[in-house]
């Protein structure tokens, strides 16, 4: 994937949790904004998949943890929700691990328990 299409389905991600929380606003459980924002993305003819495993390998040796991405969307891009009253540094850590983990070059930390909506939203990439 080239950087225009990435920078596309990054714009499509934005525009679909405006859309998200103005529509529902703040204060709800993640899995409602989560299947909120899944349903905005398939309107975009996105393809998507929600809590996706990935594997923890070590050294060739798959270990007995496995993580979950809330939503990948066009197998590059993951997406981990939050509804949290501040954004901790150990959020940003897992969707950094998520990146790592399954080689994706793109994530979006979304908080979606605020006011305004641009201030939930964080881009973090991974070798982009």
């Amino acid at each position: 994937m080239n950087k225009i299409q990435y920078e596309s389905i990054a714009k499509a991600i934005v525009h679909s949790c405006y859309n998200v929380h103005r529509e529902m606003g703040p204060g709800l459980l993640e899995s409602i904004y989560e299947l909120c924002l899944i349903e905005e993305l398939k309107q975009k003819k996105l393809n998507i998949k929600n809590q996706v495993s990935i594997p923890l390998l070590y050294k060739n040796t798959v270990l007995s943890k496995d993580f979950k991405i809330d939503i990948l969307v066009e197998n590059e891009i993951i997406i981990e929700l939050k509804a949290v009253e501040t954004i901790l540094p150990v959020h940003k850590a897992q969707l950094i691990s998520y990146l790592k983990l399954a080689d994706k070059r793109m994530g979006f930390l979304i908080n979606f328990n605020v006011a305004l909506i641009k201030d939930g939203i964080q881009r973090i990439v991974n070798n982009y």
